[in-house]
């Protein structure tokens, strides 16, 4: 009895079509059904953020007798945001070439401004319609405050605001003790953005290497009789002599030379060095050659 209740119910559900076709810009009216007999209709509306197509395209669908569903295409199309002017001293520009719901305006400003506000608006759903996630940023013009002072230094052009890509130049004062002032760090320091320079003042402050003596090797260029910050060296060895490390030092902002100080080795050491290195190598090999032999002629035997 259940066996014939099931076969009368098969033919009733295969003839039907299943789910609705689903659209990105519309959605079905209403709550849908399991299935849908030849014949029956269902209606399409625009979802939030989208209105009709201009000229208007149908959005119904109909079960056709063969148990799909008619061809329908999506009738609806993104809502516009209002049109966004430029910012004085700025631009904006659409990522994908249009205002609709869903599209990014990215706003920056020009060469010497700084953005107030958001680079980057979207234009999004607000109530029934929609709208910029944002107001349009603006554009200010970039200052910066007054660089910071130094200890035993000054800069030049002072005024309390500068303008962008202003120039400020750091020097150290006369010393007025045995030793002079070095500058450490950038000289000229640049108005970049707003408040910001390109690079913290610098320092004025004795900075003094010892005089490089390196044994068996002698100064070639940079003779001084004090070696005060960034002095250069170059040292060469006397006849006789090999050089490790590097010919070039150079007084560094702590005080030491950099790289550190070079050697100079005798050349016979090193000589007498490779001469024993390679007496040992061709010892080492002559053994191996005579084990070899006089492995061969116990075979022999």
């Amino acid at each position: 009895m259940l066996l014939a209740v099931l076969v009368l119910l098969l033919p009733a559900v295969s003839e039907a079509c299943g789910d609705p076709p689903r659209f990105k810009t519309m959605m079905l009216q209403g709550e849908p059904k399991p299935n849908y007999r030849p014949g029956e209709c269902v209606q399409y509306e625009c979802r939030l953020g989208f209105k009709p197509k201009l000229p208007a395209l149908p959005r119904s669908a109909v079960c056709q007798d063969n148990n799909t569903w008619s061809s329908l295409q999506d009738a609806c199309v993104g809502k516009s945001c209002p049109n966004l002017g430029d910012p004085a001293n700025g631009q904006v520009n659409f990522v994908n070439g249009s205002v609709l719901f869903g599209s990014q305006a990215h706003v920056s400003c020009n060469p010497g401004f700084y953005l107030i506000g958001a680079k980057v608006i979207y234009c999004e759903i607000s109530g029934d319609n929609v709208n910029w996630s944002d107001n349009l940023p603006i554009c200010e013009i970039i200052l910066c405050a007054t660089p910071g002072n130094i200890t035993n230094g000054r800069f030049t052009q002072y005024k309390e605001v500068y303008q962008y890509s202003e120039v400020v130049i750091y020097r150290c004062d006369p010393s007025h003790g045995p030793d002079e002032y070095s500058l450490i760090g950038e000289t000229t320091l640049i108005c970049v953005d707003h408040n910001r320079w390109s690079s913290d003042p610098p320092e004025c402050k004795v900075v003094k290497c010892d005089y490089p003596i390196v044994e068996n090797g002698a100064i070639v260029s940079g003779f001084r009789g004090k070696y005060y910050y960034n002095m250069q060296v170059v040292f060469q060895c006397h006849d006789g002599f090999h050089l490790h490390g590097s010919s070039t030092i150079v007084c560094g902002a702590n005080g030491t030379w950099e790289p550190k100080l070079p050697k100079c080795s005798a050349k016979e050491a090193i000589a007498t060095t490779t001469a024993s290195a390679t007496s040992n190598a061709s010892g080492f090999i002559k053994s191996c050659l005579y084990l070899s032999i006089s492995f061969k002629f116990l075979v022999m035997f």
